[in-house]
């Protein structure tokens, strides 16, 4: 009687959920990261972060940046830098050095968080690129 039908999601607007990118172990990479599709980043990254999808920080991972955001977000490194994301996970071996913004947090015992951490109903992503971009990497100077 007080049903309410959901609203059909067009698939181009879906986020990747799997990882279609991955930034080795001993990478160190400056730069922008855009598009969508998923990445895993093993080695170091300092630049800015804005995916439609999912992005992981290994245990070996290092990231630097003023604000990462994407869909998903799973912190096992480190990060340094402000988090934007629907969903956000740091694991027993991940450190983070920002503030968060998120629907939906979850930690492990031994997840290590030093800022304010913001809970909303919905987080306005504002990513740039359409949702069928593929991923981009915008290389800056080289790491040292």
């Amino acid at each position: 009687m007080f049903k309410k039908n959901p609203t059909p999601v067009p698939p181009s607007v879906t986020p990747t959920e799997r990882i279609t990118s991955v930034l080795g172990p001993g990478i160190n990479w400056q730069g922008n990261l855009r598009g969508s599709g998923g990445v895993r980043i093993e080695g170091t990254f300092e630049g800015e972060i804005s995916v439609r999808g999912m992005v992981v920080v290994g245990e070996t991972g290092r990231v630097t940046c003023e604000n990462l955001r994407a869909n998903t977000v799973i912190v096992a490194g480190a990060v340094r830098g402000s988090i934007t994301a629907e969903k956000l996970e740091i694991r027993s071996t991940g450190r983070v050095w920002g503030d968060v913004i998120t629907v939906a947090f979850a930690t492990e015992e031994g997840a290590f968080l030093r800022g304010q951490v913001r809970m909303e109903e919905r987080v306005e992503l504002n990513l740039e690129p359409p949702a069928d971009a593929p991923l981009q990497v915008e290389p800056g100077s080289p790491a040292p």
